[in-house]
């Protein structure tokens, strides 16, 4: 019983851990980083596409990300979608492919995304909490249906607070390892 629980707890931790990292590749740094273009969708024939289902996308450089549309004609399409985003970047279209120069982040926007990072974090924190809270309202529930004794629902409370801790320390230590790279020089 406690173990299906516990099982159910952290699979919802990992679920919000996850999604955490996922936001966070979003999030520009100054590097050159394909994800940063996850979000963003083109008009494929009247159908919203992701970009990287429509071209290849590459990183040649650090500074440098490259489109190239298996279709000429959505060049243009690709390139109005960029600027339409809020990546703060201006492409540069030609014939074959759109250009992606990355401009060097400036210290107060570095500062910017840090708070963005840390607002991700307390997202993240709280989804954590959350999962906590449905697993001790879980074995608090079959302590009263007598499914489980007091010493078991105080041994489950103490392993789902355990859980806990570890997926907040995984998100914290991943959110400061974001930080550094994105206020590095």
């Amino acid at each position: 019983m406690i173990n299906d629980i516990k099982n159910d707890a952290e699979d919802g931790m990992k679920k919000a851990t996850e999604s955490f990292k996922r936001d966070l590749t979003k999030i520009r740094t100054g590097r050159a980083n394909t994800a940063m273009l996850d979000g963003i969708k083109v008009d494929y024939y009247g159908t919203p596409t992701p970009v990287n289902q429509v071209a290849t996308v590459q990183v040649v450089d650090a500074r440098l990300i490259t489109v190239k549309p298996w279709e000429k004609a959505m060049i243009q399409v690709i390139d109005k979608a960029i600027r339409a985003s809020d990546l703060g970047i201006n492409p540069v279209a030609d014939a074959e492919l759109v250009r992606l120069p990355i401009p060097p982040l400036t210290q107060e926007r570095r500062r910017d995304l840090a708070k963005s990072v840390g607002k991700q974090t307390e997202e993240a924190r709280v989804a954590i909490r959350a999962a906590r809270r449905d697993a001790m309202d879980m074995i608090k529930d079959a302590e009263k249906e007598k499914q489980i004794s007091e010493d078991q629902r105080k041994d489950g409370e103490k392993i789902v607070q355990d859980l806990t801790d570890k997926y907040i320390a995984m998100v914290d230590d991943i959110a400061k390892a974001k930080e550094k790279e994105i206020m590095e020089l």
